[in-house]
């Protein structure tokens, strides 16, 4: 199905999921810039896991936690607006950070949410934590997950594609992104090794369309745009060509179909998150 690829519109409003701790300093980075970037309002939601049987019987340590809530929301808020950002802050309690993160998307009608993701060993970055598993699965809204000490783009990004509308959405998003930035943007579609060349032909076809739909706005502005059909496993093939091209940001559509149909479902999303070199952002 043709679709025409719109760049019209944009994150008008992004949400900071955070918890407070140093993993998700690399989130408040990404949150901050992009927020700067698309001249969007931040908002910045310290979850605080507990429940109410804990709460009643330490009502001193609760306080103490209330007012140490208060005051990193605070200092966030105010790295945020010296940078000229729009930015108001929220505290929630709860059992489980999934739940109240995809609940106050949903309440506060946010365009992007964006959560941290730790450091972890080799073996554990086969995939990702079960809270950000279901923030992706279930947000109303993109989600943009920031490993732990991920800088501001500055380089490039990467967006994949199988021609579906969902990787349509991802590819005028990560567009969006290129003239807010002036960064190179890459389409990259991938084919497993096994598939023949008419699956090839409509790889590189897919990739053919979006640079021919994206050039008219692109290239004026002064837009370095390229495309690239690569073999392999779809989770391999993004996370190599993010670290072989040196890209600061992933783009991807939360659904698709031919190779990358698996790219959002199960385990294989889990791993080009959990190991891709930069943030990665899910469209939706």
């Amino acid at each position: 199905m043709d679709t025409d690829l719109s760049l019209s519109g944009g994150f008008k409003r992004i949400m900071l999921a955070t918890d407070g701790s140093d993993a998700g300093r690399g989130a408040q980075a990404q949150a901050v810039c992009l927020a700067r970037q698309c001249g969007a309002e931040l908002l910045v939601l310290r979850v605080v896991l507990t429940n109410p049987e804990y709460e009643s019987m330490v009502p001193q340590r609760m306080e103490t936690e209330t007012r140490e809530v208060e005051q990193f929301l605070e200092q966030v808020a105010d790295q945020a607006r010296k940078q000229g950002v729009d930015c108001r802050v929220m505290s929630r309690h709860g059992v489980d950070a999934s739940t109240l993160v995809v609940q106050q998307a949903e309440q506060e009608d946010v365009d992007c949410v964006v959560v941290g993701r730790r450091h972890r060993s080799d073996l554990a970055r086969l995939v990702i934590g079960d809270s950000t598993a279901r923030i992706i699965g279930h947000a109303p809204c993109s989600v943009l997950v920031a490993p732990q000490g991920s800088a501001p783009m500055r380089r490039r990004i990467l967006v994949a594609t199988d021609g579906s509308a969902h990787a349509d959405a991802a590819c005028a998003t990560a567009a969006r992104l290129a003239l807010s930035t002036g960064l190179p943007l890459t389409v990259l579609s991938a084919t497993l090794g096994e598939r023949s060349d008419e699956q090839r032909a409509r790889a590189n076809e897919a990739v053919q369309r979006v640079l021919y739909k994206l050039k008219p706005a692109l290239t004026p502005a002064g837009i370095e745009l390229d495309g690239m059909v690569e073999q392999g496993r779809p989770e391999a093939v993004i996370v190599d060509v993010a670290r072989s091209r040196g890209a600061d940001l992933v783009v991807v559509g939360s659904h698709g179909y031919t190779a990358l149909k698996r790219l959002f479902m199960g385990s294989v999303s889990r791993r080009v998150v959990g190991n891709a070199p930069c943030p990665v952002l899910v469209v939706r």
